[in-house]
C-alpha cells in the first residue's frame, strides 16, 4: 500500500493492485489475515470488494460474521467494548453501497477503493454525520445496527 497524508492526522494508505485488494479479502475470508493488516482502509477495502465482486455474498448479511470470524482468529474478542461494532459495519456498508453508485463500474478495483478512501464515505468519522458520538459507541450500537440520532443514512 501507498501511504498519503490526510488532514483528520492520519495516514491514508492506498492500494497499489485490485489483486492486492482482493488477496486482503480472500484472506479475510479464510480467517488468515495478520491482525496488523486488519486496518481502516482493509475494512473499508474489503467491503467495497464483497459489495462490487462477491456477488454469492450478501454484504449486510454476511460481512459481520466474516469479520467475527476474523477477529476471534487473530484472538480479538468480540465483547461490548472490542471487536465487532454492528452499527460501524452497517453504516459502512450503505456508505460504500452509495459510494458505488456514483462511480464508474468499469474502474478497476483498486482505483474504486482508492478514490473510496479519499471520499467521505470512506473516512474514519463518516457514521459520526449522522451519529452523535455517544450514540455511535455505545454499547447497543456495538451489539446491534441502531438508528441514527441526527440524520438518516443515505438511502
Amino acid at each position: 500500500m501507498n501511504e498519503s497524508p490526510i488532514v483528520t492526522g492520519y495516514t491514508v494508505r492506498t492500494f497499489e493492485s485490485s489483486s492486492a485488494v482482493r488477496l486482503l479479502g480472500e484472506r479475510l475470508i479464510a480467517s488468515c489475515l495478520p491482525r496488523d493488516e486488519w486496518t481502516h482502509e482493509a475494512h473499508v477495502a474489503a467491503c467495497l470488494w464483497l459489495i462490487a465482486e462477491r456477488p454469492d455474498l450478501d454484504a449486510a448479511r454476511d460481512f459481520p460474521t466474516i469479520i467475527r470470524r476474523h477477529n476471534d482468529s487473530v484472538g480479538t474478542p468480540n465483547t461490548d467494548s472490542s471487536g465487532f461494532h454492528a452499527t460501524i459495519t452497517h453504516c459502512y456498508v450503505v456508505g460504500v453501497a452509495t459510494f458505488l453508485t456514483r462511480v464508474d463500474p468499469a474502474l478497476e478495483l483498486a482505483a474504486k477503493v482508492n478514490m473510496l478512501l479519499d471520499a467521505p464515505e470512506g473516512a474514519r468519522d463518516w457514521q459520526l454525520h449522522f451519529y452523535s458520538r455517544d450514540r455511535l459507541f455505545s454499547i447497543e450500537a456495538r451489539r446491534a445496527v441502531i438508528l441514527p440520532d441526527l440524520t438518516p443514512l443515505p438511502t
